[in-house]
């Protein structure tokens, strides 16, 4: 299904993430944090840069491997993304889901 973000319509799945990563880009990024009440800080894009990265590489995200980055630690990661941190970041970074998220 289609939703606009960012004045673009975006093809989303029924939770409401993005099924094409070519349709992502910052703005796009900055809307749907918007809309969880996120404002995207210098941290943040550090975090959604690495899940970009590892679902790139095909690596399996969790919040324990998250906070084992080195990236940012499992408290930093819970304080930039406050409800659901793995849903929320991977969604703002126009990525799938997580399998490990219910």
């Amino acid at each position: 299904m289609e939703k606009m973000i960012a004045g673009k319509p975006i093809t989303v799945n029924e939770e409401g993430y993005l099924t094409n990563f070519n349709q992502w880009d910052e703005k796009i990024g900055e809307a749907i944090a918007a809309e969880a009440n996120i404002s995207l800080t210098p941290r943040h894009w550090d975090v959604i840069k690495y899940l970009q990265t590892e679902e790139k590489n095909q690596v399996p995200l969790s919040i324990r491997r998250v906070g084992k980055s080195g990236v940012v630690d499992i408290k930093e990661f819970y304080s930039l993304f406050p409800n659901a941190p793995l849903k929320t970041a991977t969604k703002i970074a126009g990525i799938p889901k997580p399998a490990s998220c219910i």
